[in-house]
């Protein structure tokens, strides 16, 4: 008698909710990524590469990065002012992480050099944290440095849209032209384009909010809109002719 088999039980799919927690969980975690290694760089860089300006380099790309929005980026689709919006983040950024964490007031606390004969726990904290001084001043300069650029990402965000309009059109009229025109359809191309498209944006946030130097923001932002939008453009121009 032949054994009867059990149904099998419908694999579940990751609704609407927990795909938009998981992406955000990810975006998330490649700007804390970004974060960590621009400190680390800029501390490394403080040791083997700028080791005159020290503490002076994370201040100075501060101004530079500011002094982008102020030339060339006046004008935005988000915003009426891109500069105040880069402080005001930057402004965020640093209360959230060193005034509501306190760390700003132990630093005050610690930095006094202590009095002839002093004693006590703020001593010990003083001796630590004066060798490092510069270290962490450096890290807290670099998370508003981090700040702005993450405001010029955001202000650069239509940008990508644009492109990506642009290309989309451009990918669809060669859809249609290929076919009516009997042309070949190749399933690997259309797959490798659409995997490769939001790759190249979050390498683009990478890069940039990573980058040891300061950088005008459009020697990153148009090249891989560029390649964003080229990705786009070959998705919809390789997708399946019928339906």
């Amino acid at each position: 008698m032949a054994e009867v088999s059990a149904p099998r039980r419908p694999v579940s799919q990751p609704g609407v909710f927990s795909r938009s927690l998981t992406g955000l969980a990810q975006c998330l975690k490649w700007l804390l990524v970004s974060l960590l290694f621009s400190i680390i760089i800029e501390w490394i860089g403080m040791v083997f590469w700028w080791e005159e300006q020290g503490l002076a380099h994370s201040r100075q790309m501060l101004a530079m990065e500011l002094n982008y929005l102020d030339i060339d980026f006046r004008r935005s689709l988000l915003t009426s002012d891109p500069l105040q919006f880069a402080k005001d983040l930057a402004g965020r950024f640093y209360h959230v992480l060193f005034e509501l964490t306190r760390l700003a007031d132990l630093i005050e606390w610690v930095t006094p050099v202590p009095n002839a004969g002093e004693e006590g726990f703020r001593v010990t904290l003083h001796h630590t944290y004066r060798p490092t001084a510069e270290f962490i001043l450096a890290a807290m300069q670099m998370t508003q440095v981090f700040a702005v650029r993450l405001a010029i990402l955001i202000l650069a965000t239509p940008v990508f849209g644009l492109f990506a309009l642009v290309a989309l059109v451009d990918g669809l009229v060669r859809r249609d032209l290929r076919r009516w025109g009997g042309g070949r359809e190749s399933s690997f191309v259309y797959h490798y384009a659409k995997k490769t498209a939001l790759p190249l944006v979050i390498v683009a946030w990478v890069v940039y909010l990573a980058l040891p130097f300061s950088l005008h923001p459009s020697w990153i932002i148009l090249p891989f809109a560029i390649g964003f939008g080229l990705t786009v453009t070959v998705t919809a121009g390789t997708f399946k002719k019928y339906l």
